[in-house]
């Protein structure tokens, strides 16, 4: 029902035939138990990978397709950095549709941080590069780099985001590199498609799953984590900025396979 795929599905129920023999489990409520366990071990994140480390400034390219919610939790994350006082920047490399740039304008004018910005059709990486030397020069504690939302079937624009983070990588000796996937939480196994495409594009650091505010379990977080060993940072609830919280193995889990008896 939520979409984890067949081949989570197998290695966990692979694995609880091992637990279920080892430790002679012989009562269905037994099993669910187990399997709730398992789960919440499939999504922790063992990468040991701050996403935003407290003691170096912090560079973070944000990457995912048209429609998962990209702007919106660019905004999250901006909200929660300024609450905890910190000096935020975001960057408009999403210099493909100048709606786009548009809407990280608003977001910057609605929560009170500078936006790097060139015209529509500029080149992202000029962009990129003037907001690494002006979140430099400003002592900007996390610079937000929005990028196009790019299909990963289209190469010509997986290529451009590959040059976007060359440039962090060149230019960002001040900065912590973190690379943000942001994932729609409803999209089932083509989530896990595009993980693997950006994954193999710009080695992405950790997610971002959103919209699970609605009927949809996000089991593609599963599939993310437990085939391609890509941590779940964050997950989006709602349309707000404040509509965040760090992702919870443990809770996902029981919302994922819920305990009847509560």
């Amino acid at each position: 029902m939520s979409d984890v795929g067949i081949n989570t599905t197998m290695r966990l129920i692979d694995r609880l035939r091992e637990i279920v023999d080892d430790e002679s489990l012989t009562e269905p409520d037994q099993v669910r138990v187990r399997m709730r366990s398992e789960i919440a071990e499939m999504l922790t994140d063992s990468s040991d990978v701050d996403p935003f480390p407290p003691d170096k400034p912090v560079a973070l390219l944000v990457v995912g397709v048209n429609g998962a919610g990209k702007t919106t939790s660019i905004a999250k994350l901006v909200q929660v950095a300024t609450d905890e006082g910190q000096n935020v920047m975001l960057a408009a490399a999403d210099t493909f549709r100048a709606g786009a740039i548009e809407q990280i304008k608003i977001w910057g004018d609605r929560l009170g941080v500078p936006v790097i910005t060139q015209q529509a059709g500029s080149d992202p990486g000029a962009v990129t590069f003037d907001a690494i030397n002006a979140a430099r020069a400003r002592g900007v504690d996390l610079l937000i780099i929005d990028t196009a939302g790019r299909m990963h079937t289209t190469h010509n624009l997986m290529e451009e985001l590959r040059k976007v983070r060359g440039i962090v990588e060149k230019n960002s000796d001040w900065f912590t590199e973190r690379v943000l996937l942001v994932i729609d939480g409803t999209t089932g196994q083509n989530g896990l498609m595009q993980a693997k495409s950006f994954i193999e594009s710009v080695q992405c650091n950790g997610v971002f799953l959103t919209k699970l505010d609605g009927t949809a379990k996000g089991g593609v977080a599963l599939a993310i984590a437990g085939e391609l060993g890509l941590p779940i940072w964050f997950i989006g609830t709602g349309e707000k900025a404040s509509d965040m919280s760090a992702f919870d193995a443990e809770a996902f889990a029981e919302a994922l396979l819920p305990d009847p008896a509560k």
